[in-house]
C-alpha cells in the first residue's frame, strides 16, 4: 500500500470515528433548562428590566432581623450579614424575567454535553478579585471542593451528583457528572460563587468569624458593628461593571443594614427616616400602620409590584421526628383546627388567600382530580402513598369565618379517637396515656397574634398549645439540632423546581442539619418522586411530576397550609427610584437608584439605639 493510500485510509477512519462520537454543543452565552433559546442574544445590550442610564451615587439604607455574628455564609455556625453575597461573583447570573437562564459572568462561555454529563466553563480573563488577583480555573476547583467539604451540608446534597472538577487550563473548568440527564445541574454550578484560594490558604474556611472577606463582586465590606450594623461599598474599578448583564445595576455608591430585634421597632424607625426601604410581610401593617402625613404627602411611597413567582408553601410545619405527630391522622385533625377564614377577616384585612399547593401561583400546582399523565406516574407507588391521591382533589377545610368552628372540631376529635387519643380529665392524652402538650418554636414577635386562636381551637380539645419565642441565634440553633415540634416555616419555588427539592422532602436530607428537611421525611415513595422531577426531560414533564409530588405531600398533611399574597408590598421614601419595568420573578433591588435631583424628605437618622 502506498503512503496516500495510507493516509486516504486513516483520515477515512477518523471520520468515521469522529462521527461515531455524539456531537458536542459550541460553546454559548447563556444555558436553559430544556435548552430552549434564551431571551437576551449573545450581542445584547442590558436586560430589559433595568435603567441602562441608571444614575450612580448615594447611600441605600436598610434594616435587617436579628444580628449577626459572621461573614461567612457558607458555612453552618453562626448567623451570617445580611446580603454578603453581594461582594462575591459567581460563574453565571440568572435573568429575572426568564423562568431559568442563566448568562455567562465569571465564565464568559459555557458547554456542555448533549447528554448533561458534563459541562465546561470559560472564564474571561479579565475576571479580579478585589485585591488585584486574576480568577482562575483553581479557584472554581477550590471554590467547590471547600463548599462540598467544609461549607453547610446543604452543598453536599445540592452538588450530590458531580463526580470530579478539573481546571483543564487556567481559564477552563470541567465539571464531570456522576450520571447522564440531570438537566438542572450546569446551572446549579453556575451559580456556584468563586472564592480565592489564595485568600483562604491561610485561613479556615470552617470559621465562622467577622474578618472582612476577600471578594469579587460588585460590593465590599466597608464596615462592621458586630450583630449591629453592616456597610457595603460599590467597588469602583469592579471588574465586571461593563458587561451587558450588570449595565444598570449596583446604582448605589454604599449600601446599609441596620439590625433590629423588633420588627415593629423597625417599622417606626423606617416611618422616622432611618432607613429608606423596606418590604412588608404583615397585612395588618399594610393596611393600618402606614396612615401617616408621610405616606399621605407622597413623600414615603406605598407600592404593590406584582409577583410572577410560584408562591410555594408557608405553613405551620409538623416535625414528625416526634412520636406524637407519626400518625397522620393527628395531622389532619391539627390541621382542621386552623380557622383560616377567621384569621383572614379579624387579622389580615381579608389581604390572603389560603395556599393550596406546595407550588401555588403557578401550572405546576395540583388542581382537581390528578391527570392521566400524572395517574401514570403515581400508579407504581399504589399502597406506598395515600389512597386518595388518586381519586380524591385535596381541599384545605373551610369555615363561615364567625370563629365558631364546631363541625372541624367534632371531625378533628374523631380523627384523634381513631388514632387512640381520648380526653381524661379535660386533657387530650395521647395512644400511650401521656397529656399532650405541644411547643410552637417561633421567633418572629408578630406571629403570636396569629397563632393565639389556633391556641384556643386546640385548647377546646384539651391541647396545650405552648408558644416558645426566642431569639434568632437561640431559632436557628434549634431548627438545625431538629430541637421543635412544630414552626412556622416556608418552602420556596421557583418556575424550575429541581435539584433543592432534595434539600426539601428527601430521606438522605432528613438528618442534614442545613436542610430544609424539616418535617423529617424518610419516605421512599418521595424519594422517587423528587428523582423522577429532577430528570424531567421536558417542561410538560416537570409540571407532571411537579402536581404528583404535590399531591402526595398534601394528602401526607406534613404542614397546616398557610396563605399568600401574588405582589409584593413595598415601602421607600421618595428620593429612591426604580425602573418602570419591574422584573417579573423579583423585586429587582438592585436595579434601583438614588435621585439626584430630589432632596431626601428626611435627614439621615441614625439607627435605633434601643433596636
Amino acid at each position: 500500500m502506498t503512503p496516500t493510500h495510507r493516509l486516504r485510509r486513516l483520515a477515512g477512519s477518523l471520520l468515521l470515528a469522529c462521527l461515531s462520537l455524539p456531537a458536542l454543543a459550541a460553546p454559548q452565552h447563556a444555558l436553559t433548562l430544556y435548552d430552549e433559546p434564551p431571551k437576551y442574544p449573545a450581542d445584547f445590550k442590558h436586560f430589559d428590566y433595568v435603567n441602562p442610564d441608571a444614575p450612580k451615587g448615594g447611600t441605600f439604607r436598610q434594616s435587617s432581623f436579628g444580628g449577626f455574628d459572621s461573614l461567612n455564609p457558607f458555612i453552618n455556625k453562626g448567623v451570617s450579614a445580611e446580603n454578603i453575597s453581594i461582594i462575591y461573583d459567581t460563574l453565571m447570573r440568572q435573568s429575572l424575567d426568564e423562568p431559568f437562564t442563566e448568562y455567562g459572568l465569571v465564565a464568559g462561555k459555557i458547554e456542555k454535553a448533549p447528554d448533561n454529563s458534563w459541562v465546561r466553563f470559560y472564564l474571561r480573563p479579565e475576571a479580579r478579585f478585589h485585591d488585584g488577583t486574576p480568577m482562575r480555573a483553581e479557584d472554581v476547583v477550590f471554590s467547590f471542593n471547600a463548599l462540598v467539604k467544609d461549607g453547610a451540608p446543604l452543598y453536599r446534597q445540592y452538588y450530590a451528583d458531580v463526580e470530579d472538577v478539573i481546571a483543564e487550563d487556567p481559564l477552563r473548568v470541567l465539571f464531570k457528572f456522576k450520571h447522564k440527564g440531570n438537566r438542572e445541574l450546569p446551572l446549579i454550578l453556575g451559580q456556584l460563587p468563586v472564592l480565592p484560594k489564595h485568600w483562604y490558604a491561610t485561613r479556615d474556611f470552617k470559621r465562622g468569624n467577622l474578618e472582612v472577606p476577600l471578594g469579587s463582586g460588585p460590593y465590599k465590606v466597608a464596615e462592621v458593628k458586630a450583630g449591629r450594623s453592616v456597610r457595603y461599598e460599590r467597588v469602583k474599578d469592579y471588574w465586571a461593571k461593563d458587561l451587558p448583564i450588570n449595565r444598570g445595576l449596583y446604582n448605589f455608591d454604599a449600601m446599609t443594614y441596620d439590625s433590629y430585634r423588633d420588627t415593629t421597632v423597625a417599622l417606626e424607625a423606617l416611618k422616622a427616616g432611618a432607613f429608606d426601604y423596606a418590604l412588608e410581610v404583615s397585612a395588618k401593617n399594610w393596611a393600618t400602620a402606614y396612615n401617616v402625613p408621610a405616606v399621605r404627602d407622597g413623600r414615603l411611597i406605598k407600592e404593590e409590584l406584582p409577583n410572577g413567582n410560584p408562591t410555594g408553601m408557608q405553613g405551620f410545619i409538623f416535625n414528625i421526628r416526634r412520636p406524637v405527630f407519626q400518625d397522620v391522622r393527628v395531622r389532619q385533625a391539627l390541621s382542621l383546627l386552623l380557622d383560616y377564614e377567621w384569621t383572614n377577616k379579624q387579622l389580615f384585612n381579608g389581604a390572603y388567600t389560603r395556599t393550596g399547593s406546595y407550588f401555588e401561583n403557578s401550572d405546576m400546582a395540583a388542581r382537581g382530580l390528578p391527570s392521566p399523565s400524572e395517574l401514570s406516574i403515581l400508579e407504581p407507588l399504589r399502597g406506598k402513598v395515600p389512597d386518595p391521591v388518586f381519586n380524591q382533589a385535596f381541599h384545605n377545610p373551610v369555615s363561615d369565618g364567625s370563629g365558631m368552628i364546631r363541625d372541624q372540631q367534632r371531625q378533628a376529635y374523631k380523627l384523634l379517637q381513631e388514632a387512640g387519643w381520648k380526653i381524661v380529665d379535660d386533657k387530650m392524652v395521647d395512644a400511650q396515656g401521656k397529656p399532650v402538650s405541644i411547643e410552637f418554636l417561633l421567633a418572629q414577635t408578630e406571629f403570636e397574634r396569629v397563632l393565639l386562636p389556633f391556641k384556643r381551637n386546640l385548647a377546646d380539645l384539651g391541647i396545650e398549645l405552648n408558644i416558645r419565642r426566642v431569639d434568632v441565634s437561640q431559632y436557628i440553633t434549634r431548627l438545625r439540632s431538629r430541637d421543635f415540634d412544630m414552626i412556622v416555616g416556608g418552602y420556596p419555588q421557583s418556575n424550575s423546581p429541581g435539584n433543592e427539592q432534595r434539600e426539601f422532602w428527601s430521606s438522605n436530607a432528613a438528618d442534614n442539619p442545613g436542610s430544609r428537611n424539616f418535617i423529617g421525611l424518610r419516605d421512599p415513595a418521595i424519594d422517587q418522586l423528587v428523582e423522577a422531577l429532577i430528570n424531567a426531560d421536558s417542561r410538560q414533564s416537570l409540571i407532571d411530576h411537579c402536581r404528583a409530588l404535590d399531591r402526595v405531600l398534601l394528602w401526607g398533611y406534613y404542614v397546616i397550609p398557610n396563605w399568600h399574597i401574588k405582589t409584593w408590598r413595598v415601602a421607600y421614601w421618595n428620593h429612591i427610584g426604580h425602573p418602570k419595568v419591574s422584573p417579573k420573578y423579583d423585586i429587582g433591588i438592585d436595579t434601583w437608584w438614588i435621585k439626584p435631583d430630589v432632596t431626601p424628605a428626611v435627614s439621615a437618622a441614625p439607627a435605633n439605639e434601643a433596636n
